[in-house]
């Protein structure tokens, strides 16, 4: 099972956007998918159609009890996708897992007992970089930056590449960089230009190919409970997330 985890500790950058689009993308191409909903906000456990609020089981639970995940993983209306879900309490989890043995390895112990039973697993992650961000970093292969084009950028984006060092001397030597994903873009905008330009000059070598625009389908579509790519497949929001599947798939 191939771990990506999708991390930056700025909201509203496309994170959860990118989590739902791209597991949609990866199942679509008969990848067996589970989308990893680690956010308190459960924002991708609704945005694929599952009501968190009546959940027996969520994340939070595994993270205690590991052998609770295959109960808590739920499969959704789409072939080869499915949804470990979160849920508000894992807001708690943050100062729960700090007085606990291998409290960065929590997450880890989880995808150790299913393995074998996916192809991919796309993690959604807090935007923040504390402990439940630790554990995603230390359970997975890699990680996908998404960044938006606006001003502030680059700012942040230097904290988050030296706490991925750290974790990769520390937790996790595999650690990679997937990719730095532009989130956001428009066209009709100079700025967006500047900054994709920028970002490039900066991490030239680290940036996918794909650009995700701004757009309003890809807005809308949670409302559904869809992805993009089940709502209007024909858009460009779910034309440049096929693109980036690809070229997830073409990294492997």
């Amino acid at each position: 099972m191939r771990k990506i985890a999708i991390c930056n500790q700025k909201g509203g950058v496309g994170k959860t956007a990118t989590a739902v689009n791209l597991s949609a993308g990866l199942s679509l191409a008969e990848k067996r998918t589970l989308l990893v909903d680690f956010d308190p906000q459960a924002n991708a456990t609704s945005g694929v159609g599952v009501d968190y609020k009546n959940l027996e089981i969520s994340i939070y639970d595994c993270l205690f009890e590991p052998e609770l995940v295959t109960k808590a993983i739920i499969k959704t209306r789409w072939l080869y996708l499915s949804v470990l879900p979160s849920s508000p309490d894992l807001v708690g989890a943050e100062v729960e897992l700090v007085s606990e043995n291998e409290r960065e390895r929590k997450l880890k112990n989880v995808f150790d007992r299913i393995e074998n039973d996916y192809d991919f697993a796309i993690i959604d992650c807090p935007p923040s970089l504390g402990l439940l961000t630790l554990n995603a970093l230390a359970s997975c292969d890699s990680v996908i930056v998404p960044v938006q084009c606006e001003y502030y950028a680059l700012e942040g984006l230097e904290k988050l590449l030296k706490t991925l060092r750290t974790v990769k001397e520390n937790l996790n030597p595999n650690l990679e960089i997937e990719g730095i994903l532009l989130t956001m873009y428009d066209a009709r905008l100079n700025l967006s230009k500047d900054v994709v330009e920028d970002i490039k000059k900066h991490f030239s070598n680290a940036v996918f190919e794909t650009i995700i625009p701004r757009s309003v389908r890809i807005a809308e579509a949670p409302s559904f409970g869809k992805s993009v790519l089940h709502y209007n497949i024909s858009c460009t929001g779910a034309q440049a997330y096929l693109h980036l599947t690809k070229e997830i798939l073409n990294h492997a």
